[in-house]
């Protein structure tokens, strides 16, 4: 059986969500918006029905890891010190370790995108460096959406930004942070997707 026919009671995605939710409430909203502009975006790149519903799962799980990283941490309204930010960057392993030990049929798929979602085009992300093909292309969806919702939403440390002022942003990342292809994909179709920032 598929995680698509999964039933409720066997589904991991609401109860795992609702316990980040429950560490920070910002996680929700914006768990819910990467998972539509993922799916869209997994349907756009003609992704196969198996990847696309690893995709489906992983893209609301990808910061499940949270959990693992303290509150002062995760929760904190400024800027993050270097050692912070290693701690931080340990949700991606975490969410990692968390997917690995639920009943999912894909669990090994999705437990891969969500340990290599912040990895980056160039080699400059983590927690692996990888590089290009290397990077499942899901985890390449992942992060260019999970960029443009991040930075359109406001935290307690940064206001949100307009819709024109992130797309600007991910252009120059297009080719290091982030694969050209896959922005060039995500333009086309942001434009007519209910979750485009003004």
């Amino acid at each position: 059986m598929s995680s698509t026919n999964m039933p409720d009671w066997q589904n991991p995605c609401p109860a795992l969500i609702t316990a980040l939710c429950a560490r920070d409430t910002y996680t929700r909203g914006h768990c819910d918006r990467v998972h539509r502009l993922a799916l869209a975006m997994g349907e756009a790149a003609k992704l196969s029905a198996s990847s696309l519903d690893a995709l489906r799962i992983a893209s609301q799980l990808h910061d499940v890891g949270k959990i693992g990283v303290r509150d002062r941490v995760l929760l904190k309204p400024g800027g993050l010190t270097p050692e912070e930010w290693e701690e931080m960057k340990t949700h991606s392993t975490i969410g990692e370790r968390i997917v690995k030990a639920v009943l999912l049929p894909n669990a090994a798929e999705v437990a891969s995108i969500v340990r290599h979602h912040h990895e980056s085009f160039d080699g400059s992300g983590y927690p692996d460096g990888l590089a290009g093909t290397q990077i499942p292309r899901a985890c390449r969806i992942l992060l260019v959406v999970d960029a443009y919702d991040a930075m359109t939403t406001g935290r307690p440390y940064h206001s949100a930004r307009s819709h024109d002022e992130t797309m600007s942003i991910l252009s120059e990342e297009a080719g290091t942070k982030l694969d050209p292809d896959m922005f060039s994909l995500f333009s086309a179709v942001i434009e007519n997707s209910s979750c485009r920032a003004r």
